[in-house]
């Protein structure tokens, strides 16, 4: 499965309700799961990210469950496909 990192600031709606940040992962990871997309870890962080995700599932599955999360208006993220280094060996092979 495509494991994707994704990168979160919060809006001025999110920031407003920051103490509920913590119940309103909980919701996206069941809303996530539920969309096929498998939740490996979260981290609130310091620095110009207030939140990193890293997660695993299909492109569809993971862009299905991110603009669902992004239409709630509390937070505005940046998603990348993340690659293991077996998976990197595997492309760059093909060069």
């Amino acid at each position: 499965m495509p494991t994707y990192i994704t990168l979160a600031t919060f809006t001025d709606q999110g920031a407003r309700n920051i103490k509920d940040s913590p119940d309103r992962f909980e919701a996206y990871k069941q809303l996530a799961e539920a969309q096929g997309v498998k939740v490996l870890s979260v981290h609130w962080t310091e620095g110009p990210y207030d939140i990193v995700l890293i997660t695993e599932g299909s492109e569809e599955a993971s862009m299905t469950s991110a603009l669902k999360v992004a239409s709630l208006g509390n937070v505005r993220t940046q998603t990348m496909r993340a690659f293991t280094a077996k998976e990197m060996r595997n492309l760059v092979s093909k060069l």
